[in-house]
């Protein structure tokens, strides 16, 4: 299983420079599929849906469940910390793999209502981020979904410095009680899922490496801070990604697998129609020049999003993703989502349902 926060395999690729083929009337096509899609009965969705075949064991029973965020473990990390593959971008360069290790270190030592360490960014780092930010602001007018749109004029990005995590975090909570907190790598799923249950948004600090800005085969503070903080501070957004946390704290194995598709597929890569138009909403889209034309440019398959079928394989080392799942709208989306979501609360401990605001059975 691919770990949630390898959200971006691959993620920002520079666009390919070959001229694009029209693509209208396929694009067509494949939004009346969308829009047309085969309807099932709530009873044929929950018997499609991944879970357990006999009432599964308490949680409580099988496992601790985290009651509050100071719980959930943010230093089991599963990779793209400061020990880096040989095919990465930064591999051979030592000063740049001992500047991870200096801002993951300031990660492990943060602890929950301590202010997040500010990052003083090198002019190298600084000038990345403004490259990406400016291509991906001359993009954003037509293909981003409205959402982002609105909360990107929150932050007031600019080029010419990156943003810190502790003036984004306050931002967040002002608007959807969501927060930021730092993490040195890739989290292991269930612990990143868990975190969305408590309104928290693990986020990395680090930068791509300068020699390759528009590619990053791992989360950096780019696709973090581009991609996924605008769309947090959209209060229907957050709800939807915090149903989806809440989920995971009831999930089995089987279930907390669908969970991190279900996440790939709409908060990474997720497509919303407008006017009939696909925009993107997926961070993984949102933060990258080349997948951004490649959606745009109609050359991925578009599906309607079913929460209750199985999901196919995530692909995040094979280029540009080659389908979009597609939400009619964000209110259609989040009734799916949560409704799958609440056939895995059901065991959650009382205690814990409180501190995630869950309405007890």
């Amino acid at each position: 299983m691919a770990p949630v926060a390898a959200v971006v395999g691959a993620l920002s690729r520079p666009a390919p420079s070959a001229s694009r083929p029209s693509t209208s009337s396929r694009r067509a096509q494949q939004i009346r599929c969308v829009a047309t899609g085969p309807a099932r009965s709530a009873a044929a969705h929950q018997a499609a849906a991944p879970a357990p075949s006999a009432p599964a064991p308490s949680v409580a029973a099988t496992r601790r469940v985290p009651r509050s965020i100071e719980e959930v473990d943010n230093g089991a990390i599963l990779g793209f910390a400061a020990e880096l593959s040989e095919d990465h971008p930064g591999f051979y360069d030592a000063a740049y793999k001992q500047r991870r290790v200096d801002i993951c270190n300031l990660a492990r030592g943060h602890r929950i209502g301590e202010p997040i360490p500010r990052i003083e960014y090198l002019p190298e780092e600084v000038t990345t981020w403004g490259l990406v930010l400016g291509q991906l602001e001359a993009l954003f007018p037509q293909h981003a979904c409205k959402e982002f749109l609105h909360s990107l004029s929150l932050f007031d990005f600019r080029q010419d410095e990156v943003p810190q995590l502790e003036d984004l975090s306050r931002v967040l909570q002002r608007h959807t009680g969501f927060r930021i907190r730092p993490v040195a790598g890739l989290l292991h799923p269930r612990d990143f899922l868990n975190g969305l249950a408590f309104r928290t948004f693990h986020s990395t600090q680090y930068m791509r490496h300068a020699s390759k800005p528009n590619y990053t085969p791992e989360p950096d503070v780019v696709h973090e801070l581009i991609g996924h903080v605008p769309m947090l501070a959209d209060p229907a957004f957050a709800d939807l990604v915090h149903a989806i946390g809440v989920a995971s704290l009831g999930a089995d194995e089987q279930q907390l697998k669908h969970l991190v598709k279900l996440y790939w597929y709409t908060v990474e890569f997720g497509v919303v129609l407008e006017g009939g138009q696909p925009k993107a909403f997926g961070a993984g889209i949102l933060s990258s020049y080349g997948e951004l034309q490649h959606m745009a440019a109609g050359q991925a398959e578009l599906l309607p999003l079913d929460v209750f079928s199985p999901l196919p394989r995530i692909s995040y080392k094979d280029g540009y993703q080659p389908r979009y799942f597609v939400l009619q709208s964000f209110e259609e989306g989040a009734a799916q989502l949560k409704a799958y979501c609440r056939s895995m609360v059901h065991n959650i401990p009382d205690d814990v349902r409180a501190a995630v605001q869950l309405p007890l059975p």
